[in-house]
This record gives C-alpha cells, sequence and structure tokens, in this order.
C-alpha cells in the first residue's frame, strides 16, 4: 500500500491498492483510452480532464463524455477540452437502464474503443449489459470509506453517524452495488470546527485529487 499527500486537503491520506487485487483485467496498452460517464455537474470529471490537460494523466486519454441526462452541466466540458461529449437515452427509469438502452450504451462505448469506462457521479446502476461488454473495464468514484456507507448520500450518512474520519473510494464495478475491490481511497478528517458544507468540501478535494490519481495508475500498470 502507498500513500501520497500532494495536492490532498490538510488531514488527508490516499492509499493505492493492487489494482489487479479485484476484476482489473492484465492488458498491455500503448494508450488508455477512458470514457466518463456521469450524470451532474461533472466536478469529477473536470477534475480529470484538468490533469489531463496538465500532463497527470499518465498513457490515459480520455475519448468522450456520456451522459445520461440532456441538461447534464458536465456536457459542457466537451467544448471547453475539446472531447466529445453527448447525451444519450437510458430508458423510462429514474436509477436503472432498460435492457435495451443500457446494450446501445455498450455498443457505443465499444464503437469508441474505450478500455475503461469511469463512472464519475453517474447515478444509475450498471447491470449485464455494460458489465458483460467491459468485464473488470469500469471504476467507480464513491463519497465514502468503503465498505462503510455504500449507497447513496454516503457523505451524509458519515455526517450523520458521528465518524472521526470520512473520505472517498474509486473500486471496481461488480455487480453488487459499491462492492467491487478498492483501487484506491482517501481518508479525511473530521474536524471539530466542520460544517457538513465543509466536512463535503473537504471530500470532494479529495475526490479531485484521487480519481485522475488511479486513472493515471491504471494506465502505467497496464500499458
Amino acid at each position: 500500500m502507498r500513500t501520497i499527500i500532494g495536492g490532498l486537503p490538510k488531514g488527508s491520506k490516499s492509499e493505492f491498492e493492487n489494482p489487479f487485487a479485484g476484476e482489473g483485467p492484465r492488458r498491455h496498452l500503448a494508450v488508455m483510452r477512458v470514457a466518463l460517464l456521469g450524470s451532474g455537474r461533472g466536478s469529477n470529471a473536470d477534475a480529470v480532464l484538468r490533469a489531463q490537460s496538465e500532463g497527470r494523466l499518465g498513457k490515459a486519454k480520455v475519448v468522450g463524455i456520456w451522459c445520461d441526462v440532456p441538461t447534464c452541466k458536465m456536457l459542457e466540458l466537451g467544448p471547453k477540452y475539446g472531447v466529445p461529449a453527448r447525451f444519450l437515452d437510458t430508458g423510462p427509469f429514474r436509477t436503472k437502464f432498460s435492457p435495451e438502452r443500457e446494450q446501445a450504451w455498450a455498443d457505443d462505448l465499444k464503437a469508441a474503443k474505450v478500455d475503461l469506462v469511469v463512472l464519475a457521479g453517474f447515478m444509475r446502476v450498471i447491470k449485464a449489459p455494460l458489465l458483460d461488454a467491459f468485464a473488470g473495464r469500469i471504476i467507480n468514484l464513491h463519497p465514502s470509506l468503503l465498505p462503510a456507507f455504500p449507497g447513496l448520500d454516503g457523505i451524509g450518512q458519515a455526517w450523520n453517524a458521528g465518524v472521526p474520519e470520512a473520505g472517498c473510494t474509486v473500486h471496481w464495478v461488480n455487480a453488487e452495488i459499491d462492492g467491487g475491490a478498492h483501487l484506491g481511497q482517501t481518508r479525511v478528517r473530521r474536524e471539530a470546527t466542520d460544517t457538513l458544507e465543509s466536512f463535503a468540501q473537504k471530500i470532494h478535494a479529495a475526490e479531485h485529487a484521487l480519481l485522475p490519481a488511479v486513472i493515471a495508475r491504471l494506465s502505467e500498470t497496464l500499458s
């Protein structure tokens, strides 16, 4: 396990696991083609794209942004960074795909020759069509120290539980929600002066450092 401190909030620490301890593929890539999937304002996607523009993403290259909400602010990152960005319909459900639409997403990502799918604030459950098409090639960023506080509102869950520290986790995606093997975690202390808002801000800052670091490390490991 390795610890980094650069670019993290005061009192936080990142820990990186062996990427092949879980479902990760042993592939050899000159460039790791990355897809960013999201549903909201895209702050984590922005952190990844900013890292790429600054040469901090290793051998990874973001080849597209895919959003499930037509008004998603994340779509605006496309022209900002010169990356293709598109909305794709997911079907009639709010938190999952229809099977036909999930297959369409899988086909679209395969057509873009994506090597790694990154869920960056993507608010839908991933099931067989995408899991099968990209087995061992999907990662997710979750705002808690998994296995604690999986599911919705990890920060709020941690705050209400009164734990002395929380943080964020990047993990492989499998059929269990937030249940895949961990690739990295950042721990953030809860200070006596923290409010829920300030605590959340520190965790978001940790997310913005951790996700690009994990992607860069994967790109070097898999290349």
